[in-house]
């Protein structure tokens, strides 16, 4: 960063994605990020599921954030997803190409994918 139009140029590409972890939808989606989430892979699920709402058009609805440990360590990179009247969905063992699907199948057609859950898992 060389110049002052340089840093507002940088503010403005990210703009869209503080915005969408920032907001308060209907649909939030929540990855764990304490050092076990991110240990797994977790930084990259959450960039993909922020790129993929903001490309679908999803932004006005879909709040994609942060937390620390959800206490299932073992099925990390762990994404929830809650939903105004609905049971919350946890999906475990998240990859990008999976986000990709949750936000594809999920959060626009409305299907929980029941392989990538919790619950589908072979325990």
């Amino acid at each position: 960063m060389k110049s002052l139009a340089e840093l507002k140029a940088i503010k403005e590409k990210m703009k869209d994605k503080v915005i969408l972890r920032e907001g308060a939808n209907d649909v939030r989606v929540v990855v764990g990020m304490a050092t076990c989430g991110i240990a797994a892979g977790a930084r990259p699920v959450l960039n993909t599921l922020v790129e993929e709402v903001n490309a679908g058009g999803l932004s006005d609805k879909v709040t994609v954030s942060q937390t620390g440990c959800i206490g299932i360590c073992q099925f990390e990179p762990v994404v929830e997803v809650f939903e105004a009247g609905k049971e919350k969905v946890t999906y475990v063992k998240m990859t990008p190409e999976k986000a990709k699907r949750v936000v594809e199948e999920h959060l626009k057609g409305g299907k929980v994918i029941g392989e990538y859950t919790l619950g589908g898992q072979n325990l």
